[in-house]
């Protein structure tokens, strides 16, 4: 039951990879753009449905909105992630283990964080034993 759950946990993570970078190219971003276009291209406008239109302009721009939003997370995300590997990479004891961390699922990465909420725990208990002795 749980190799199930790993290997859905897997390609739903795959999935939302997927997504996320067909979410964030220009190329959608267009296409969306040319559906919009061809959405208020294609209807009836009279001055009695004044407030519908303004709210088809909000909804068209809000889904607009969500490609912009998207590419600027990924682009964000990716130049975090560069600068993190560099530091990693950089500072000779630190773990270059962790450098493709975002290509592991979550599962994984919880599991990393619990034997690193364990290693502060430990360090904690140090400092608090190094600052009783002075």
């Amino acid at each position: 039951m749980e190799k199930g759950y790993k290997l859905l946990q897997k390609i739903f993570e795959q999935i939302t990879s997927a997504v996320t970078t067909v979410l964030g190219s220009p190329i959608t971003f267009i296409l969306a753009l040319i559906m919009i276009a061809f959405w208020f291209s294609n209807r009836e406008y009279s001055t009695h449905h004044v407030n519908e239109t303004i709210r088809d302009i909000i909804h068209g721009v809000s889904f607009l909105t969500l490609f912009v939003i998207q590419k600027a997370f990924s682009h964000f995300s990716a130049s975090l992630q560069v600068k993190l590997d560099e530091l990693i990479l950089s500072h000779e004891p630190a773990n270059n283990a962790i450098i493709n961390i975002e290509k592991k699922t979550e599962h994984e990465i919880t599991e990393i964080q619990h034997q690193y909420s364990e290693i502060a725990t430990h360090e904690d208990a140090k400092s608090e034993d190094i600052s009783i002795a002075k």
